[in-house]
């Protein structure tokens, strides 16, 4: 379920101290109920994935066609990747954050992770068209239940990036996110123990 941005804006979340001049894109709340310390189960999920979430069905599709898209045209060249035309924001992390743990990077997706703490998780991609961050936080709710909600934040590389991202936000709202989200509420109820 997309949420407003203030949920994420209104809560003191790690992040806000390094990212400020990243926007916030989308919000969206996970279907991953659990108990106060089931982040990094939702994480370690993630990085130990097989790639379903994103590698299957439309959405695979999509992100195929993305991939093949950024090849013919350079987006994802190494040249406008991490570390040569963006700092990571790992760099602008406080003591504390930036010699806490650091949860495993993902094979099957394209992000570099940044900070893990107890109710919040930060992943990193940057290419020719955007620097954009995942932000997962984990939240109470009602009946002590808690869940994850995903926050996408950016920063649209030029001219170029502002367009590429104005062109892809309905396939993200109407596609790629409610189907992602379905697939990311089957695999966290399939893995839960009970």
């Amino acid at each position: 379920m997309r949420l407003a941005n203030s949920e994420y804006t209104s809560r003191p979340w790690r992040l806000h101290e390094v990212a400020s001049d990243f926007r916030v894109e989308d919000v969206w709340e996970l279907p991953t109920p659990g108990g106060p310390d089931d982040l990094d189960r939702l994480v370690r999920s993630f990085a130990h994935g097989d790639g379903s979430v994103t590698g299957r069905g439309v959405v695979g599709l999509l992100m195929a066609a993305r991939w093949r898209l950024g090849s013919i045209f350079g987006w994802d060249d190494p040249s406008h990747g991490l570390g040569v035309r963006e700092r990571s924001v790992r760099e602008r992390l406080p003591h504390d954050l930036a010699n806490g743990p650091r949860p495993p990077d993902s094979p099957t997706l394209p992000f570099t992770s940044v900070f893990q703490t107890r109710d919040e998780f930060v992943a990193e991609i940057v290419n020719r068209t955007v620097h954009g961050l995942v932000h997962l936080g984990w939240v109470a709710g009602d009946h002590g239940v808690y869940r994850a909600q995903m926050t996408v934040l950016v920063r649209p590389n030029g001219v170029g990036g502002r367009a590429y991202l104005a062109l892809i936000t309905p396939l993200r709202h109407l596609v790629v996110y409610p189907r992602m989200i379905r697939a990311i509420g089957r695999r966290w109820e399939a893995t839960t123990p009970t």
